[in-house]
């Protein structure tokens, strides 16, 4: 059937349209023929257009606006299709508005806008529907009716009345705008209803947008449903647990979990957060009072609240520092030690002096003073640097511990440490994401929780130790805690909020600030410890040591008597150590074997001897063999610096018969490996002025191998000791069996300076040498050394090499004529 043009549902009723009609532009609405639109006229020029219009044919074109927040359309503002209509009623309301309702007549199209003041006329055409009758339009119609009265089911925005009159219609076009006026739609969606030419075009759009609504609808009631059915349970479980409560109350029991949560929350409410701690830990709260008591996260949630309010948030310890006091402490705690005292006190004169700064500061503020009296004030720059970071740096068993420990007292401050010894994860020190099972705060944290206060004497132990791995480097993470410029907005991993740690006083140890990494080493300033000389440990043995025993083994103070003699027979025989770690185990099993005497019988006291000493410990451990290894030529005695303090080092150098090349053994690294060959080629260039034959290196090979193989040894200062024995197996003169070497070695000769002066004495006079040969520029390192060793050993300083040989090779009745000097008083600050 071929399609017919028609303008509405009744032709004859519709008016003729004008060529020219004044447009009323629309905001969000579209106008349909044939349907009634209530419209409130506001703008003056529209106002001026319905009274004109009202006065003539009432006759109007309502045309939608493609953007609606356009206050004064353009034909470029407007849709090409709109509608015209004629206006039925007209009111007029206080505001100065206008109330209108227009029914609309037939579609028109604009073709040309000839006028926009004072309102818009353009010249329009009618645009007339085409309808296709047939099988095709009955379904689209039907369909269009079935989805209709669905969405008016779901209550979709839809009045349920209108769903009758849609049944009842037939025609597409009537049927189409209906449908389109009423269902929810947006205004772009109608106004392509509009524009479509064909009704099949129309209802094939229509049904498109009732089916995503229905679509839309149908999850909303699913969605709400759902949470109705939830919250109705939700509810149910509460009045089952409020009914519950009330029947253990009249039973007599009491609500775990309830009293809990009242307990976190009156802990939360006592606690004294920083604002941000305090916003998480209230919305932790309310999180964890809405979740059931059994879920996995209440258990986590629950264990971080436990976790912020257990923190030492705003709580301090320390008090006025007292320096003279503090002095008293040191002193009674350790023995000399004087410069590491200094500048302990040195830190604690200047916190004394920065906290009564600080206070004049806050009180010249509330009342002014004259500027001669007032304070310095402390600026920006001096918060920024705060607490200097001091890493005591030593052999094991020097004090290095128990100085800290001394520090917290002085300082009435508490004490906490943690050693950092193998650790590798990088979580050990920022701690874990919650996200994982049994995650927790990292050390420092945890250190923090049972210091109980935000300003301890923080040790970090062994921080020489630590070791990267695919974990993350735990030493880039003390970066942060140990930077006095950030650390006050530390955040743990596990805590996610920032803790204040700029209060607290940290203090590193090391055996050795070799292995620390630079940028952890550049935050530390360093105070090295040195190990102690015999008269040092038989004064810390008197003082510290053997009290401490008696009283750790169960003894009175005068059950267990100790002369001097037998001090000092356990520190040459039994031990042979830079600190007094082994010298107290000793005394200690002379503490429990004295114990054990008086458990059997024995009558107190006991008197311990030098000669009653081995049946207390047994035969002697160590013996003073430095004459005996030094008997034949090509051994010489050299000193070396260990971690745990200095060390006696024999090299032993023999000469083969066969290829001319140098054998080295004895585990050696590469840099004494390479001093070894610059010895050796050193002897060999200056065999003439050396006093050796040119010829005696021909066809042998030279083996220098240094004893205790199984122990790594490297550095530079063996090289004259190296140079010395290759020297002596030459010329087959033995070097004195009372002298021992140390310094670098060049090719020319020259004799270069080198580090740990100190503890290669100390193991010198522990062995038993008489005089030591130094390099020149190592003179005033002579000042650390106590006075008791300088009086005891001779000192000799050289600038090359043929000099530390002749000394070395000299006899007894030479050596005193031999290029050697006693060194300079010692100067003391």
């Amino acid at each position: 059937m071929t399609p017919e043009p028609r303008g509405g549902v009744n032709v004859t009723s519709i008016p003729d349209i004008p060529s020219l009609l004044p447009i009323l532009p629309l905001r969000e609405t579209v106008a349909f023929p044939l349907a009634l639109l209530p419209l409130a006229v506001g703008q003056e020029r529209s106002i001026r257009l319905v009274d004109d219009v009202m006065r003539t044919t009432r006759l109007l074109g309502l045309v939608a606006q493609r953007k609606p927040e356009v206050k004064a359309a353009t034909a470029e503002d407007l849709y090409e299709v709109g509608c015209a209509a004629v206006i039925q009623q007209m009111a007029r309301a206080e505001n100065g508005t206008i109330r209108v309702v227009a029914q609309g007549l037939e579609r028109i199209r604009i073709k040309q806008i000839v006028q926009t003041e004072p309102y818009l006329i353009a010249r329009v055409e009618r645009a007339p529907e085409i309808v296709s009758p047939g099988t095709e339009t009955d379904a689209l119609v039907r369909t269009l009716r079935s989805l209709y009265e669905r969405i008016a089911a779901l209550s979709l925005g839809v009045p349920k009345e209108l769903s009758a009159v849609v049944q009842t219609m037939s025609d597409p076009i009537a049927l189409a705008y209906l449908v389109a006026s009423s269902v929810p739609l947006s205004t772009s969606d109608r106004q392509a209803i509009l524009e479509a030419d064909s009704s099949l075009t129309k209802l094939r759009r229509l049904i498109e947008l009732l089916q995503h609504e229905i679509a839309v609808g149908e999850l909303e009631e699913k969605i709400t449903s759902e949470t109705r059915e939830k919250i109705s349970k939700s509810q149910r479980d509460y009045m089952l647990r409020e009914q519950m409560k009330t029947i253990q109350r009249q039973l007599g029991e009491e609500d775990g979990d309830g009293s809990e949560l009242q307990d976190l929350r009156k802990a939360l409410d006592e606690a004294r957060f920083p604002e941000e701690v305090r916003n998480e830990a209230e919305r932790e709260y309310r999180r964890l009072a809405q979740m059931q008591p059994g879920s996995p996260e209440s258990g986590m949630i629950r264990s971080y609240l436990d976790w912020l309010v257990s923190l030492p948030f705003g709580k301090t310890t320390g008090r006025p520092i007292d320096v003279a006091r503090a002095r008293q402490i040191l002193d009674e705690d350790h023995y000399d030690l004087e410069k590491i005292k200094d500048r302990i006190l040195d830190y604690l004169a200047v916190q004394k002096l920065k906290s009564e700064r600080a206070t004049a500061t806050s009180a010249s503020k509330a009342a002014p003073v004259s500027t001669e009296d007032s304070p310095l004030p402390i600026t920006a720059e001096d918060e920024a640097r705060r607490e200097p970071i001091l890493c005591l740096v030593g052999p094991p068993g020097v004090g290095k511990t128990s100085l800290g420990q001394s520090i917290a007292r002085a300082m009435e401050r508490k004490f906490v440490r943690i050693s950092l010894g193998g650790v590798h994860d990088e979580s050990e020190i920022r701690g874990h994401r919650r996200t994982y099972i049994g995650s927790l705060p990292g050390r420092i944290i945890q250190a923090l929780r049972r210091a109980q206060t935000m300003d301890p004497v923080f040790m970090l132990d062994e921080v020489d130790k630590l070791s990267a791995s695919f974990h993350g480097d735990p030493a880039a993470a003390l970066l942060e805690v140990l930077d006095p410029a950030q650390n006050n907005t530390f955040t743990d991993t596990y805590l996610g909020v920032p803790f204040d740690l700029s209060k607290v006083l940290f203090i590193c140890t090391a055996n050795t600030f070799e292995t620390i990494p630079p940028p952890l080493l550049d935050r530390l300033e360093v105070l090295t410890l040195s190990g102690y000389t015999e008269e040092e440990k038989r004064h810390i043995a008197r003082r510290y040591l053997l009290p401490k025993q008696i009283r750790a083994n169960g003894l009175f103070e005068n059950e267990l008597v100790v002369d001097d003699d037998g001090i000092k027979r356990i520190i040459q025989d039994y031990t042979r150590e830079a600190g007094v770690r082994s010298l107290e185990r000793e005394i200690g099993t002379v503490a429990r074997k004295t114990a054990r005497q008086i458990s059997e019988g024995a009558k107190p006291p006991i008197q311990v001897t030098a000669e009653l000493i081995p049946q207390f410990l047994g035969r002697r451990r160590f013996y003073n063999d430095l004459a005996e290894r030094i008997d034949r030529p090509g051994i010489a005695t050299g000193l070396a610096w260990t971690p745990a303090g200095g060390e006696v080092l024999f090299v032993e150098a023999a000469m083969i018969p066969g290829k001319e090349h140098l054998i080295l053994t004895g585990m050696l690294g590469d840099v004494m490996r390479e001093s070894a060959q610059a010895a050796l080629s050193f002897v060999r260039s200056s065999a003439a002025r050396l006093g050796i034959d040119p010829k005696a290196f021909e066809g042998k090979t030279i083996h220098v191998h240094v004893p205790a193989g199984a122990i790594p040894k490297d550095g530079p200062s063996a090289g004259v000791t190296m140079a010395v024995a290759i020297a002596s197996l030459a010329k087959g003169a033995p070097v004195r069996n009372d002298t021992a070497m140390t310094g670098e070695i060049t090719l020319r000769g020259k004799v270069l300076p080198v580090g740990g002066i100190r503890e290669k004495v100390l193991a010198a006079f522990r062995a038993g040498v008489k005089r030591v040969i130094l390099p020149q520029r190592n003179r005033d390192a002579l000042e650390d050394v106590p006075e008791e060793i300088r009086k005891t050993i001779q000192f000799t300083f050289a600038e090359a090499a043929e000099q530390v040989i002749d000394i070395a090779l000299s006899n007894v009745e030479s050596a005193g004529a031999a290029a050697s000097e006693r060194p300079r008083p010692e100067r003391r600050a």
